[in-house]
């Protein structure tokens, strides 16, 4: 929903009917007597609204503290001040603490005050715009960091398998749990991580894995199949094996290794369901239905030479 409507908070009811009139033509408008009500709209329509002004001197709150309130909570919204030429100097200290974008005297000026909304209107544009591409590059940077992560998966899995035809079945069937369970893009924050120090990060990460994934190959030890596999897979994953095949309630154990925060440290548990997978071969399939997840055994998996492109392609769409 893209924001257009504009917020007026005055307590004088015959501001606010003006205000409405004036204005009514720029854009749409929604009134508050009070801050504590232009609080609770802010809380109910936050994202509708482009542009805030408030009057300063009302009983309770002053304006300034509800641009604040806006501010820390809705910071795409545009604020703006309206005050009488007497609290002057609390509008400048509103402007130079980046409460308001700009004040408004009072009495209003009727070209000064529509021109001073409409440049906070397409202030909001802008900001708004920007947003939405910044969003979308972020959606794009966390897609390419999940297929990124999966890919390290694979590179990992063959160089600890002594079978060369072993691990790519078993990152495909991780692969395709992970899309079943539908995981979450990896939370990145972007203002924190810098590309060097990112890469970084994940490059840390994969050798993490790497050493959990080598100590559950060693601890798990000669492969065994059938119930007895299942067995293991039940205890490492925490779940229940019944009626040949291992059924699991919570769907964490299938997707952390993709979904983790950047930066957050790997658990030797969060790499069971691939070192499992490693361990057989990935032959085993999850599947999910009403009753939760299960995983049962099956026949060796056939693979296309560009599996892993496509199943990476096939992550995009959750992210979007």
């Amino acid at each position: 929903m893209k924001p257009d409507k504009i917020l007026f908070v005055d307590d004088e009811a015959m501001a606010l009917k003006y205000f409405e009139r004036l204005v009514g033509p720029l854009a749409p408008v929604i009134t508050a007597p009070s801050v504590e009500e232009g609080k609770a709209i802010l809380r109910e329509r936050g994202a509708e609204i482009a542009v805030l002004v408030s009057d300063q001197r009302m009983p309770g709150e002053r304006g300034n503290e509800l641009l604040r309130h806006a501010r820390e909570h809705h910071p795409h919204i545009v604020r703006l001040l309206t005050t009488a030429y007497s609290e002057l100097g609390e509008a400048i200290e509103a402007i130079n603490s980046g409460e308001i974008f700009r004040y408004i005297n009072k009495p209003w000026e009727l070209d000064s005050l529509r021109a001073d909304l409409k440049q906070a209107l397409e202030l909001a544009d802008l900001r708004n715009e920007r947003n939405e591409l910044l969003r979308d590059k972020l959606l794009a940077q966390q897609s390419q960091l999940l297929a990124n992560r999966l890919g390290t998966l694979l590179m990992l899995g063959a160089a600890l398998l002594a079978d060369a035809k072993a691990h790519e079945p078993a990152v495909y069937q991780f692969a395709q749990a992970a899309l079943l369970c539908r995981p979450a893009d990896p939370e990145v924050d972007w203002h924190r991580w810098e590309h060097a120090d990112l890469l970084q990060a994940e490059a840390q990460r994969g050798a993490a894995i790497a050493m959990h994934l080598r100590r559950w190959l060693q601890d798990l030890g000669p492969r065994v199949d059938g119930d007895a596999a299942l067995a293991v897979l039940a205890k490492v994953v925490g779940g229940e094996l019944r009626e040949g095949a291992v059924w699991v309630r919570e769907t964490a154990a299938f997707t952390a290794l993709l979904t983790a925060p950047a930066g957050a440290a790997v658990t030797h548990g969060q790499c069971a369901w691939l070192a499992w997978l490693l361990w057989q071969g990935g032959a085993a399939q999850l599947s999910v239905d009403a009753a939760g997840c299960s995983i049962r055994p099956v026949a060796a998996v056939v693979l296309s030479g560009d599996w892993l492109a496509a199943v990476m392609e096939r992550f995009r769409p959750i992210t979007s």
